[in-house]
C-alpha cells in the first residue's frame, strides 16, 4: 500500500499542524517588533502581508517563505478579501504554517473579525498576535500621553476612511465621539480636513484643542505638523501611512513645536543680520 502507514501517518501530522498567525507588525520599525512575531515571521512558510508593512520587517522572513502583498491601498484592491481568506485557508490545509502580517494592530481597523468568520467557518486553527498601533506609536514618539487624568479620561480610535464609494458622500455624526475630555486618534484621516474641522466645531468642540498629524510614524520618513483644531485645514497633504491625533493632551506637543518654530525663526533671523 502507497504510501506506507508510517508517511500516511506524518502526513496527517503535517496536515494538522497547519495553522493560521494573524500577527500585528506594528508602526514600521523593526524594532517595534513584539518578540513573538518576530518568532513567527522567522518561522512562517506562506507570509500574506499588507501593502503598509516596511521592508525592513519582512526581511526578517526565512528565504523559504513564500511572500505574497495582498494589500489594499487608497481603495485600489488587486486582490479581494474573500481571495486572501481563500489563501489563508488553503495554505494551513497544507499544512502550511502562514502568518498573515497587517501593519499596526491587526485588531484596529484591520478586518480582523472578517479574517476570523472566515477561519472559524473552515475549521482552521488561528492565532492572534497584537502588535502596537500607529495612533500609540504616534503618540510616543511625540513624547505625549494619549491619556491624562487631569484633562483626558478616555481614548477614541475613529477611521476616516469610507467603506465604500457612496459612503464618501455621508456625514459622519461626529457628535458621538467628539468629547472635550478625550484624545481622539484618527486612522487614515485622508485630507479633507476643513470638514473635519466644520464637523468637531460644530459639536461644540474648543477650536485651541491641540492637534497633530504624524506620517510614517516611528520610521526614518516621520513627518509630523502641529496645530489646532480651529486651524485642522491648514495642514499638509502628508504621506501614508498617517495618523491625525486631536486631544489637550497634545498640549505638551503643541508647545514644544511652536518654541521649535519660534527659536528657528530667531536663528535665521540672526543669520540674516550677520551676513548683512
Amino acid at each position: 500500500m502507497w504510501p506506507p502507514a508510517g508517511a500516511r501517518n506524518e502526513t496527517m501530522k503535517h496536515a494538522i499542524a497547519g495553522k493560521v498567525y494573524l500577527v500585528g507588525a506594528g508602526p514600521g520599525d523593526p524594532m517595534l517588533l513584539t518578540v513573538r512575531a518576530d518568532h513567527l515571521m522567522r518561522e512562517a512558510d506562506v507570509i500574506l502581508h499588507d501593502d503598509l508593512v516596511a521592508p525592513a520587517i519582512l526581511g526578517l522572513a526565512s528565504p523559504r517563505a513564500e511572500i505574497n502583498n495582498v494589500g489594499k491601498r487608497c481603495g485600489a484592491k488587486s486582490i479581494t478579501q474573500a481571495e486572501i481568506n481563500a489563501r489563508m485557508i488553503e495554505s494551513a490545509r497544507r499544512g502550511l504554517r502562514v502568518v498573515r502580517l497587517k501593519s499596526g494592530d491587526p485588531g484596529i481597523f484591520g478586518r480582523l473579525a472578517e479574517e476570523i468568520d472566515a477561519l472559524e467557518a473552515a475549521d482552521v486553527p488561528f492565532e492572534v498576535v497584537p502588535g502596537i498601533t500607529a495612533g500609540a506609536a504616534a503618540a510616543a514618539s511625540l513624547g505625549v500621553s494619549l491619556t491624562d487624568r487631569r484633562t483626558s479620561s478616555r481614548v477614541i480610535m475613529v477611521s476616516g476612511h469610507r467603506a465604500s464609494k457612496s459612503a464618501a458622500t455621508e456625514q459622519i455624526d461626529r457628535k458621538d465621539f467628539a468629547r472635550d475630555d478625550a484624545t481622539l486618534i484618527i486612522y487614515m484621516p485622508g485630507n479633507n480636513f476643513a470638514l473635519l474641522r466644520d464637523e468637531l466645531l460644530s459639536a461644540d468642540l474648543d477650536p485651541g484643542i491641540p492637534a497633530v498629524l504624524v506620517s510614517r510614524a516611528t520610521s526614518p520618513g516621520e513627518r509630523r505638523q502641529s496645530t489646532t483644531l480651529g486651524e485642522l485645514h491648514k495642514l499638509p497633504r502628508m504621506e501614508s501611512p498617517s495618523v491625525l491625533l486631536i486631544g489637550r493632551s497634545l498640549d505638551r506637543s503643541l508647545r514644544r513645536a511652536k518654541a521649535t518654530s519660534a527659536a528657528r525663526a530667531f536663528d535665521e533671523a540672526e543669520a540674516l543680520l550677520s551676513s548683512l
